[in-house]
């Protein structure tokens, strides 16, 4: 039955991904939830296009003016039988002629946030509610920073600059002109001049659009690409890593897989290695041709009618530190999150979690949770709140029993309720569910409208009832199907609030667990900008191959250059049984990321497969358990400066071009370097970024640059930086039955020299740097109160 369930989800998805990929041939064809890519309103011959012309006047002090729009539509040229659509300037259409403008002027500003970050806003009309609390940054607003930033008017134009780079306004023709501290220009917006006389090809400048359909107006951000720019972040985008020459639509989908060009988390950010980053502060749809239709330039098509652009300089920790700063960090999780998960689709009685438990402690399996998914209600996925009667006769002994083992109990829901559903009838009843224009429901099922706050307390009861039973975590997941021409509580549509939803759902949950548990902990697969506030997120649905496997690392990158500290996958895939080679391989890669859990089509449980397969499983959860100081003490460090524990390489080395062109290793953390297998092989070729690096496994040295590796027991190359510390603890069965007060800090350092690494007790949760040479401590942080062991590396740390 689990095996044809599971074969119909897949042709079901297979399908849908057939029929995604048909539509977008064919024109008109939508099917629901079909992501929304606006670009196509910006190639409308019915539509008039108001190119961003001149600064026709501005107030240095407040930095705001207003720009002079010029309109155009398309038409047709043609030349040797080729057929062109061009941008025209025509005259007004509306009647009388007397009551609307020809060529508007329209609100412009330059905001300050901080040294590094400005924000570009402007409108296309007229604005109700201009300034409205956004639940996308921190507090609601951003900060102003009247300080950092000095004002010079210059031959055509006017300049403002802090230390770390200049803004330029020139008044005729508009530019904004982005530069860094040394004068070099980053980007530049893009007028109608600029390629109106370069090049035959028809180009989009900095615009917006009014559609003839509707008279409703959408943005467009055009800026200047260099020759070598790299782009990165857009959410997790499964597709190649560097996004220059791709387009990318932004609009939260259950992408049925990882190796699509949708996405579960799609984020209005990306960063440029030019040295600046973008935050398109919005929640509708979004498509971003990063260079793809023509190579110079960044068209950035908002939907919304007003655009508000944060931009940051600096190198990649400098972006992600500011970007989070604005729209907030990863709260801390609880020390047993970073612990196995153990799960399977899906554990269905009490007798399945014991029974479970029991086996992972046999097999001497180190684990920190149970995961049930879909089969804990009296019907499966039918989301009641109540565990089926007749399969736990006694849950809150369960969790209690779990808990005394070293266990905690994650389980699963969604937001959607089918008409079967007991609860269906209620939530229509007290309007607790998105409506359609007609007062009825837009789906099959009732969708709950977090824009509402009696719905968000109503769904946070239930929740409660939960965890105060004694559950640890609560998966939320989908959250992605938001009806699109659903009306909201909020008074908006869909076309605003969709995008957002994942947003509302991730902080109904983690604010109702932080509230009851006191701990800040989710297990999410949507997300938008904000989420990384309520971690952690999961990849989503991967099919059981190598190529699903190396997309999700791709997806995981690009997630953490978005501004999430922590992700997960489903370790093997999730679709159907996992191969035993690839499990062993994503085994490694899974265990060293910033959480763990095994999950999908059974069998999961490593004790199914091989005693050779069982045995390398264990050696490489225990790894991660005796690294737990290490992963405790790096998340820490993640949430202070948004950083990601899945790290690409260019973070720690913006300055070697090498490190931003790979896509099939990550820094786990600062220290390590991991490059997973992704073929059923013992060695592959590595790169390694500047200075000494030492294999975990073998102890061998290499320098920078190339080589040709093998891995060890743990199916995966792991290398730790020349001159670090990295802690580790006694191996337990469970983060709670560590000993916090004894750590071995192995130093990777030449004899004599300093090593350097962090530790975070989880009793204070307080950072602290720490130092050794050879067998000394320089700086106990602790004073005493931790006992040290430091050894140099050696070739036997896994055992």
């Amino acid at each position: 039955m689990m095996k044809k369930r599971i074969k119909c989800a897949l042709l079901g998805g297979l399908v849908l991904l057939l029929i995604h990929s048909a539509s977008a041939q064919l024109q008109g064809v939508k099917l629901l939830n079909s992501p929304i890519d606006i670009s196509v309103d910006f190639k409308d011959f019915e539509n008039t296009y108001y190119l961003a012309d001149s600064l026709s006047n501005f107030d240095p002090s407040t930095g705001s003016g207003k720009i002079t729009y010029k309109r155009f539509q398309y038409a047709s040229r043609m030349a040797f039988n080729n057929m062109l659509a061009v941008l025209q300037q025509v005259p007004a259409n509306e009647f009388p002629k007397t009551e609307y403008e020809q060529s508007p002027e329209l609100p412009f500003r330059i905001e300050f946030v901080s040294a590094r970050t400005l924000r570009i806003r402007m409108s296309s009309g007229f604005q109700v509610k201009p300034d409205q609390a956004s639940l996308m940054l921190v507090n609601g607003s951003a900060p102003i920073d009247k300080d950092d930033w000095k004002y010079a008017k210059i031959n055509g134009g006017h300049r403002y600059t802090s230390k770390f780079g200049s803004v330029t306004i020139l008044t005729q023709p508009w530019h904004v002109e982005l530069r860094d501290a040394a004068g070099k220009l980053l980007t530049k917006t893009i007028h109608h001049k600029d390629n109106a006389d370069a090049t035959f090809t028809p180009v989009l400048p900095f615009s917006y659009v009014r559609r003839a359909s509707d008279y409703s107006r959408s943005m467009a951000a055009a800026f200047a690409l260099s020759p070598g720019e790299k782009i990165f972040g857009c959410g997790e985008s499964f597709t190649s890593f560097d996004k220059r020459g791709q387009k990318v639509v932004l609009w939260a989908d259950d992408a049925n897989g990882v190796q699509n060009e949708t996405m579960y988390k799609p984020i209005p950010f990306f960063m440029s290695n030019r040295g600046y980053g973008m935050f398109m502060h919005t929640s509708t749809p979004i498509t971003c041709d990063f260079g793809k239709y023509f190579s110079g330039v960044n068209s950035l098509m908002i939907g919304d009618d007003a655009l508000d652009l944060f931009v940051f300089l600096g190198e990649p920790k400098d972006v992600l530190n500011e970007y989070t700063n604005l729209t907030g960090k990863a709260a801390m999780p609880p020390l047993w999150s970073f612990g196995f998960w153990m799960s399977r689709i899906t554990y269905t009685s009490e007798q399945d979690g014991r029974d479970v438990a029991a086996k992972l402690r046999e097999n001497k399996i180190p684990a920190d949770v149970i995961h049930y998914d879909t089969g804990w209600f009296t019907t499966d996925w039918r989301t009641d709140y109540k565990f089926a009667a007749d399969r736990f006769k006694d849950p809150a002994k369960l969790m209690s029993d779990l808990k005394k083992n070293g266990f905690h109990v994650s389980l699963w829901q969604l937001p959607y309720f089918t008409p079967k559903n007991i609860l269906f009838n209620e939530l229509v009843s007290k309007d607790l569910v998105v409506k359609d224009g007609k007062g009825n429901l837009p789906y099959e099922d009732a969708i709950l409208d977090f824009s509402n706050p009696a719905t968000v307390k109503w769904y946070q009861d239930k929740i409660a009832g939960l965890l105060t039973l004694g559950v640890g975590a609560i998966k939320v997941d989908f959250g992605e199907a938001a009806p699109n021409n659903g009306l909201y509580y909020s008074g908006r549509s869909g076309f605003y609030e969709h995008n957002l939803y994942p947003l509302r759902y991730n902080k109904a949950v983690a604010d109702i667990t932080k509230q009851i548990n006191g701990e800040n902990i989710i297990w999410a697969r949507s997300a938008w900008a904000g989420s990384q506030r309520y971690p952690l997120h999961w990849g989503g649905d991967a099919a059981n191959t190598n190529t699903a496997m190396a997309a999700e690392l791709r997806g995981g990158l690009s997630f953490g250059l978005s501004g999430f500290a922590f992700w997960s996958h489903d370790i093997g895939g999730f679709v159907l049984k996992t191969p035993e080679n690839l499990y062993a391989r994503w085994a490694a890669f899974g265990l060293l990321s910033s959480h763990s859990r095994s999950h999908g089509a059974p069998p999961k449980e490593p004790w199914a497969y091989s005693p050779d397969f069982l045995n390398t499983f264990r050696i490489t959860d225990e790894m991660r358990y005796k690294l737990m100081p290490y992963i405790y003490a790096q998340a820490k460090d993640c949430t202070e400066r948004g950083l990601p524990m899945v790290r690409a390489l260019f973070v720690e080395y913006p300055n070697d071009p090498g490190s931003w062109l790979v896509d099939d290793q990550y820094l786990f953390g600062s220290d390590m370097l991991v490059a997973p297998l992704f073929e059923d092989v013992k060695e592959r070729n590595v790169y390694l970024p500047p200075g000494e690096w030492i294999d975990y496994q073998s102890g061998t040295v290499y320098q920078n640059g190339w080589h040709l590796i093998k891995s060890g027991q743990v199916k995966a190359i792991i290398l730790v930086r020349s001159g670090a510390i990295i802690p580790h603890i006694k191996l337990a069965q469970s983060t709670m039955q560590m000993d916090w007060s004894s750590l071995q800090l192995i130093t990777y350092s030449p004899k004599g020299k300093k090593a350097v690494g962090m530790v975070c007790l989880p009793s204070d949760n307080k950072l602290h740097q720490i130092t050794s040479s050879d067998k000394n401590i320089l700086n106990d942080p602790y004073q005493g109160k931790v006992k040290w062991i430091i050894k140099p590396y050696s070739q036997n740390l896994l055992k």
